[in-house]
Order: C-alpha cells, then sequence, then structure tokens
C-alpha cells in the first residue's frame, strides 16, 4: 500500500481541499501563504531609515537622504516570506498503542493532511519522526512533489523506543535557525519534563508553536471492566489487575497529566489543543485554523 493511499484516502483530500479555502482567508497566522514576516531582513519592501551605525553593510545606505541632509542612515525594509512550518511527528512506542487506529497512525494521518494544506498554500513544509532521537528527517520544500517525501518518511517510521523530546528539540533548533511554525503531534508520554522543556526550547529560538496532544479514547476514559493484563510500552513489566478498582485514581492522574501539559503550553505561549483518536482529522485541524484565528484578532 503507498503511503498516499495509506495515510490520503480520496475522502480525505476532499476533506482536506475544503478546509484549504479556509486557510486562504488568513492573512496572518496558520498556514497563511504569502505573508509579511515581523522580522526585518533583506527582501522587497522599504519601511524606514534608522541611523547608521559602524559594521553596517555600506550598500543599504540611503545616498539620497545623505545628499540632502549630510547624514547617513540605513533602509531597513520587510521581510517578505512564506511560511515554513515543521512536522514533529512522536514515533516513540507508546505511539503504538491503539485498537481500531493506533495514535501513530492517527499523527501520521494529521501530518499528512497538514503538509498537504501547506504545499497546496505554496508555503514550505518538512518533517521529523522521533523517539529519544531523530529517525526521519525530510527537508523544507515548498513543491508539489515534496508530498510524497513527506508520506514516505512517515510509511517508514515504525514507533520504537523511549520518548526524549529536549535533547531532538535542541538538535532542531540547531537545524532549522530561521523562525518558522513547529507543529508537534505527540501524547507527551513518557517524558513529560522533557518534552515540556523541549517545546521551551523551541520557543526561546523564536519558533511558533503548536501543540496537537494526540490520545487514544482508552486512555482517557479507561473503559476497562474486566480483569486485564495492562503492559508497559516505554517501560518494561506488566500489572493484572481490577481496572474496576484503579479507575477512579485513574482518571484523576490523567486530568492532573492533562493539566500541566496545557498550563505548560499556556505559559510558552503555544496553541494546545487535546485530539482524540476518534476525532475526524478534518475537524481537528477546522478547529485548529479557528483557534489560530482567533489569537491573530486578538
Amino acid at each position: 500500500m503507498s503511503a498516499s493511499n495509506k495515510y490520503l484516502p480520496p475522502e480525505a483530500v476532499k476533506r482536506v481541499q475544503r478546509l484549504e479555502l479556509k486557510a486562504r482567508h488568513i492573512v496572518e497566522g496558520f498556514l497563511s501563504g504569502a505573508h509579511r514576516s515581523p522580522y526585518f531582513g533583506q527582501s522587497v519592501e522599504f519601511v524606514q531609515h534608522r541611523q547608521y551605525v559602524p559594521g553596517d553593510d555600506v550598500r543599504h545606505i540611503d545616498w539620497k537622504v545623505w545628499a540632502r541632509q549630510d547624514r547617513l542612515v540605513v533602509k531597513q525594509y520587510e521581510e517578505d516570506t512564506n511560511l515554513r512550518c515543521t512536522l514533529l511527528v512522536d514515533s516513540s512506542a507508546s505511539m503504538s498503542y491503539g485498537r481500531a487506529t493506533t495514535k501513530f497512525d492517527y499523527a501520521c494521518t494529521l501530518a499528512a493532511c497538514l503538509a498537504l494544506l501547506v504545499l497546496r498554500q505554496q508555503d514550505a513544509v518538512g518533517c521529523i519522526c522521533f523517539d529519544n532521537r531523530i529517525r526521519q528527517r525530510v527537508p523544507l520544500r515548498s513543491s508539489q512533489r515534496h508530498l510524497r517525501d513527506v508520506l514516505l518518511s512517515l510509511e517508514s517510521s515504525r514507533p520504537a523506543d523511549k520518548t526524549e523530546l529536549e535533547p531532538v528539540f535542541r538538535d532542531v533548533v540547531q537545524s532549522h535557525p530561521r523562525r518558522g511554525l513547529m507543529v508537534l503531534i505527540s501524547d507527551m508520554l513518557g517524558a513529560e519534563e522533557s518534552a515540556l522543556r523541549g517545546i521551551g526550547v523551541l520557543r526561546q529560538a523564536g519558533h511558533d508553536v503548536v501543540v496537537l496532544h494526540v490520545m487514544d479514547d482508552d486512555e482517557l476514559d479507561f473503559p476497562f471492566a474486566d480483569p486485564t493484563r495492562f503492559e508497559g510500552l516505554e517501560v518494561d513489566g506488566h500489572l493484572t489487575c481490577n481496572p474496576r478498582a484503579l479507575r477512579e485514581g485513574y482518571l484523576e492522574a490523567v486530568g492532573r497529566f492533562l493539566r500541566r501539559v496545557r498550563r505548560s503550553c499556556a505559559a510558552a505561549q503555544c496553541d494546545y489543543m487535546l485530539v482524540r483518536t476518534s476525532d475526524a482529522p478534518d475537524a481537528v485541524l477546522s478547529e485548529l485554523l479557528a483557534q489560530r484565528m482567533h489569537r491573530q484578532r486578538r
């Protein structure tokens, strides 16, 4: 089965195309197309003058101002740049959980839809699959043919090993010196503190960060009733127990975990969404776009 057929069935493509129409209306924000960057650079549109200081490139001196006013000023420009979106897909062992659909397969579906949206907007997209280190790396490109490279990287990845986000994100920062949009798709399990520190690393580097927190319905609802054997995915060992006796305490612990992650993302000024694997991917993307439009207006 090809990557495009596995992660982008025809009905999903049609839904994503409808989402693309919504994305076109966003001037600045998620999947904005060629938008005005708030950072000054050497690009196309003049913004203002500033006083020349030793070390400035003399090519940017406005000699007409010097001739009229006998003072040296430098031209500043507003950088006109496309969105640079990097998809960070968690491929650690805990992402292999799921009955109808694993968390990893669902994360790949979200990543594939996002990649398609970004490329349809003529922006650049890249993809990184990781566990305790980077396993697959697809560089940023804006060619329509680049979608196949992203899908193939997702297709060739398999959940394994433990999660360790902080060193992974330090590697990402070094390899992505220009500011961009980082979309983390992860269950955040196994290394919560490292994950939250890693998000801080991305934000300190100036990147815009979106966290899509993917959890299985079983993990959030704990529907088990009969005696069950639970096996660790990123830790050794197992537990055979009566789930009814554990349900209340388990749900309280999960609630605390979700609140910690949500608060940490808010403190880092990241967009955060809790996503169930039972959620329709197009509904998730639509809500995400609506959230970012609302934040832009604010």
